[in-house]
C-alpha cells in the first residue's frame, strides 16, 4: 500500500475545519483538529486560556495528540489520510509566542513524516472568532508565517490552496495528490 498521510495546514480561520468536514463527508479517511479539544477540556477545568498561561503544557499535549495521529494514520487501512494540522503547528505556535521548547520537540518534528502539505492561506472574508479561537485576523496572518517558515525548516514544500469555494478547494487538493 501506497499510504499518504497529508496534513492540512493554515492559521487560524482559513477554512481548515470545514475543508477536512468535506473531506470526511466524500468518504476520505480525516483526523481532525485536537487543540479545540485541549482547549475546551482546559476551559471545563476553569483555564480561560491554557495556550497563554501555561504555552508549554498546552504545546506538549498538542505534540502528543499530534503523535498519536500520525501513528494512528500510519496504521489506517486506507491510501490517503488527511490531518487538520501537524506536529510542525505545535512549534510554529511556540515561535510566534516566542517560547522556547525542549529537544524532543524538534526530535517529534523529525522523527513523524508527513508526504504532502496543503497550506490555507489567511483569509479574512471567512475568519471567525470563537469561544477557543483567541487570535485576530492579524495575530492569525502572524501565525501563517510561522508556519510557513517551520515547515519550509523541516524540508516540506507546502501546496497553496486558492481561495475559493469550498468543492473547488477540494477539488485542487485531490488534484494535487
Amino acid at each position: 500500500m501506497n499510504k499518504k498521510i497529508i496534513l492540512i495546514i493554515g492559521g487560524p480561520g482559513s477554512g481548515k475545519t470545514t475543508l477536512i468536514d468535506e473531506l470526511t463527508r466524500l468518504g476520505y479517511i480525516c483526523y481532525p483538529e485536537i487543540s479545540r479539544e485541549v482547549t475546551k477540556q482546559a476551559q471545563d477545568k476553569g483555564i480561560t486560556n491554557l495556550f497563554l498561561t501555561e504555552p508549554l503544557l498546552f504545546s506538549r499535549l498538542l505534540l502528543e495528540g499530534r503523535i498519536k495521529q500520525h501513528v494512528d494514520a500510519i496504521n489506517e487501512n486506507t491510501n490517503i489520510v488527511f490531518i487538520d494540522r501537524g506536529i510542525p503547528d505545535v512549534l510554529a505556535y511556540m515561535h510566534y509566542k516566542g517560547d522556547s521548547y525542549p529537544e524532543s520537540f524538534d526530535l517529534a518534528c523529525k522523527n513523524h513524516v508527513y508526504h504532502q502539505i496543503f497550506l490555507l492561506p489567511p483569509w479574512e472574508n471567512i475568519y471567525e472568532s470563537d469561544e477557543q479561537r483567541y487570535e485576530d485576523f492579524d495575530q492569525a496572518k502572524e501565525i501563517h508565517k510561522h508556519l510557513v517558515d517551520t515547515y519550509h525548516n523541516y524540508g516540506y514544500e507546502l501546496i497553496e490552496v486558492p481561495k475559493d469555494t469550498i468543492d473547488n478547494r477540494v477539488k485542487f487538493i485531490l488534484e494535487h495528490i
